[in-house]
Formats: C-alpha cells, sequence, structure tokens
C-alpha cells in the first residue's frame, strides 16, 4: 500500500488490485462511521486508487494508515441492487464466439455471477463491475458506437457496466434493462455507487 500526498488536503492511496480497493474502500468507510478516522470531505475509489480530499492534516492521517491492517471485504457486505435483464444485445453472439460457448451459456454464466461496483467513472451513474472470472474477459470494440442506448447491459475487459443514458460507447453489448441508473430527483441520485453489489436477473427477450 502506497500513500501519496496530492495538493495541500488530500491523499491518494495505491493499491495492487481492485479487490485491494474495494476492502480499503470498505475500511474507510467502517472507520468514518465508527469515528476512528479524521474528517473526509471526499472518498473516491478508482481501478488501483482510493482518494481521500478535504483532510485537515493529511501527513498525520497518512501516518495512520501505513500501520492499518485492511481485512478482505465480505461477500455478502453491502447493498444488494437485481437488475432485470434482457438479454438481447448486438454483441451477445460475439461474445458467446469469443468465450467459445452458446448465447444461452454466457446468459447463465453473467446472470449466475455476483458482482460489485468497484468504482464509477465515464458518466453519472456509470459504474464499472467486477465479478466475472478472468477467463471472460472480453475486447473493446475495435470502432466505438456514436450512440448506445440508455439501459445497456455491456462487458470490456473485466468489468460489467450498464450505461446509464444513450451515449458513445465501445463496450460490447450483451442486453438491456430498464431501470434508471441515474436520476438527480433521486437520493442517492446513483442506483450504482462503490461497495454496491450487483445481480442481473434475466427477463424474457
Amino acid at each position: 500500500m502506497k500513500v501519496m500526498k496530492v495538493g495541500t488536503r488530500a491523499l491518494l492511496v495505491e493499491v495492487g488490485s481492485d479487490a485491494e480497493v474495494q476492502s480499503l474502500h470498505a475500511e474507510v468507510l467502517r472507520r468514518r462511521a465508527a469515528g476512528a478516522m479524521p474528517t473526509v470531505g471526499e472518498i473516491v475509489p478508482a481501478a488501483r486508487t482510493v482518494l481521500l480530499d478535504g483532510l485537515d492534516d493529511p501527513a498525520a492521517l497518512a501516518r495512520d494508515i501505513a500501520g492499518w491492517h485492511v481485512t478482505e471485504q465480505a461477500a455478502d457486505e453491502g447493498a444488494l441492487v437485481e437488475v432485470p435483464t434482457r438479454y438481447d444485445g448486438a454483441d451477445l453472439a460475439g461474445v458467446a464466439a469469443h468465450w467459445q460457448v452458446s448465447e444461452d451459456d454466457v446468459v447463465k454464466i453473467h446472470s449466475s455471477a455476483e458482482f460489485r461496483v468497484a468504482f464509477c467513472g465515464f458518466a453519472p451513474g456509470f459504474g464499472y463491475l467486477t465479478g466475472l472470472p478472468e477467463r471472460y474477459d472480453v475486447p473493446r470494440l475495435a470502432t466505438p458506437r456514436s450512440s448506445v442506448p440508455a439501459g445497456s447491459v455491456a462487458l470490456a475487459g473485466k468489468y460489467t457496466g450498464v450505461y446509464p443514458r444513450s451515449s458513445p460507447g465501445g463496450w460490447q453489448l450483451i442486453g438491456r434493462t430498464d431501470l434508471v441508473l441515474w436520476d438527480p430527483a433521486r437520493e442517492p441520485a446513483a442506483l450504482f455507487t462503490p461497495g454496491t453489489r450487483v445481480r442481473f436477473v434475466p427477463v424474457d427477450r
């Protein structure tokens, strides 16, 4: 674990994997809830880092973090969101060919996994979900689409994502959902937040 100062009021904590990010993020939330660490304005996990911003004394917290024993996040820890999904995406056949399985097997493999939101980005409400074994990694499209419909369930690399609104995108589309991922009138506005557990539930195509 590497702790770096960012500006005058922030720390960037770098770890070795997204699983370690998720565990560190959960540890920060636990300590904050228990009043066991200084006030933090923003906690922002990413692929290999957690940013802690709005600190009064970053140096003191950096020394404290260096002594933390971060335990692995429990599999059943965190809220669970179920995503009703019609597995009829334009790239479903291509993903099946890449995995060397049938389209029905793609549905079974994807819907039997439990995912976790590792971090958010790209667009408001877009979560990068981990949960599939490495052998199911898929490449991005060679040529991104100019427009991907809102609610599209997609794969890229080791991640699953759901497009919260129509936008360009190069991920491989395997399905779609009617869930609203981002609603500014809702609290919280994002349905997917870091640490949230996610399951995709097949519905009739």
